[in-house]
């Protein structure tokens, strides 16, 4: 489990990559060595937004992917980044894209998200990331928390082919998008990408036969989950760690294949439950 298509961009993207939200209140030094560790060992698939401490965690990021020793580390991250929805016009998109490339020190972003959507039209945004895309300033475009409807609007505007991925709230304590969010994405070819995958509180980890799978595996209950959580070829995870030895931990659940029984065993500890509508934090 290292790396998969992603959506219909058709490039491998690691299955297991590196969230930054919240990471301006940590410590800089570590949280900029923890992203440094994570694309060295893989885990090159970085996430962050304009939102995360009002550009200074895209500053973070840019710090990080530049300046090494190591030449083209920029070449090797696949780096994501999200407009705030209420600069998703067509003229405000653009702005702001061109603004978190220079925080970021880069002169391009793989995808490009509208981070939720409010009430400036989607036609709008979506014709500004054409521009973008189409001026090589990003690779290609997705959405961030669209429901199952969101997803029916915004396709009936693109259709197939468009839309790279859908980035969701997914953990073992709410898997409610199993039911329509990532068979719709299945369908289309669109991504879907767990934001927060261990939850707030994380109280789950203590279970007790996450802690029995993980004995089997030699490994720990966090790389079950997202194990777990990967378990769907259309599904990404991009937890967050400021911590360089935790994002070793991170990558270690590569390596954890689950067996139909375990999976069985985790659906049966943590059922999913009816459709409740897309959650969020």
């Amino acid at each position: 489990m290292d790396g998969r298509l992603f959506g219909s961009l058709g490039v491998e993207v690691p299955v297991v990559g590196l969230g930054t939200w919240n990471m301006e209140d940590d410590d800089r030094r570590a949280a900029i060595d923890a992203i440094r560790r994570a694309v060295d060992i893989g885990l090159t698939h970085i996430d962050t937004a304009e939102l995360y401490g009002s550009g200074e965690v895209e500053s973070l990021v840019g710090e990080a992917i530049t300046g090494r020793a190591t030449p083209r580390v920029r070449d090797r991250v696949f780096l994501v980044s999200k407009v705030h929805p209420r600069n998703a016009t067509y003229a405000g998109t653009i702005k702001a894209c061109e603004a978190s490339l220079r925080r970021l020190r880069t002169d391009r972003l793989d995808v490009y998200l509208l981070h939720w959507r409010e009430d400036l039209p989607l036609g709008e945004t979506f014709r500004a990331f054409e521009t973008l895309r189409e001026q090589g300033k990003i690779r290609a475009w997705g959405v961030s928390n669209f429901d199952p409807d969101d997803l029916e609007e915004a396709h009936r505007l693109v259709g197939d082919g468009k839309i790279a991925c859908n980035q969701v709230l997914y953990h073992l304590g709410e898997r409610t998008i199993e039911h329509r969010v990532i068979p719709w994405c299945a369908e289309h070819g669109v991504a879907v990408v767990a934001y927060s995958p261990f939850g707030g509180t994380g109280a789950w980890r203590k279970h007790k036969t996450l802690d029995e799978i993980a004995s089997r595996h030699g490994a720990t209950p966090r790389q079950v989950a997202l194990a777990f959580l990967t378990r769907l070829p259309n599904v990404f995870a991009i937890p967050k760690s400021a911590n360089a030895r935790h994002v070793d931990d991170l990558a270690a659940a590569r390596d954890v294949a689950l067996t139909d029984d375990d999976v069985a065993a985790i659906e049966k500890a943590f059922p999913r439950g009816p459709w409740r509508g897309l959650p969020t934090l």
